[in-house]
């Protein structure tokens, strides 16, 4: 996975729909889990605001190639898994916040759940409230209750979901093809969403391995 990627990283939509993570050797995985454990409970024993604010902003300077290295090939439903799709939705964001602004926008304009309330960015959602709230949710994950941020993401991730599917169906008639890649999108963002919101859940019960 490290392979795939080179600083500076430019981590594409298509990147981010095409991720399917995959089996590790033991020996990765025990590196996997042991690192996201030790990071999180050092940072969050003392949750120094420096330290925390290079930790978000980690993959700004460094690229995704170190966390990837690292927690990629975890399983999405683990701590280290949790940690990769965090730093991942992340990137995304900040790679192209008018277009996930929009994304998120219109789906906050068709949502009929809490979730844009949940995942708290400020409305009207542009570029800068997109990056805020991007930011917000991962400061959270090291200086705040854990579980909430991941319920943000999840929350996110539904509502950039619903504005895929949205402008997908505007788009069937007249652009087919860009409809079919919002709808691949779609299903991208509600499967990451499942999936913080199912390690929202193991940590509330403390079993988030």
């Amino acid at each position: 996975m490290a392979d795939d990627f080179h600083k500076p990283t430019q981590f594409s939509g298509s990147k981010f729909e095409s991720f399917q993570g995959g089996d590790d050797p033991a020996s990765i995985n025990i590196v996997a889990h042991e690192t996201a454990h030790a990071l999180l409970a050092r940072v969050r024993s003392d949750p120094d605001p420096r330290i925390v604010e290079r930790l978000v902003a980690y993959t700004d300077e460094h690229g995704i190639d170190a966390v990837a290295e690292l927690w990629s090939r975890a399983t999405p439903r683990s701590l280290p898994g949790a940690l990769w799709r965090l730093y991942l939705v992340r990137l995304l964001i900040r790679q192209d916040p008018e277009g996930t602004a929009y994304l998120f926008q219109r789906g906050t304009e068709v949502a009929v759940t809490i979730d844009p309330v949940v995942a708290g960015a400020q409305a009207p959602t542009g570029p800068a409230e997109i990056i805020a709230v991007a930011d917000e949710i991962l400061r959270g994950v090291f200086a705040g209750d854990f579980a909430v941020a991941l319920d943000r993401a999840a929350a996110f991730c539904r509502v950039t979901s619903t504005g895929c599917t949205s402008i997908a169906d505007d788009l069937d008639a007249t652009e087919p093809v860009r409809s079919s890649e919002l709808t691949t999108r779609a299903l991208r963002f509600s499967t990451t969403a499942q999936d913080f919101a199912s390690c929202a859940r193991l940590w509330r019960h403390q079993s988030l391995d």
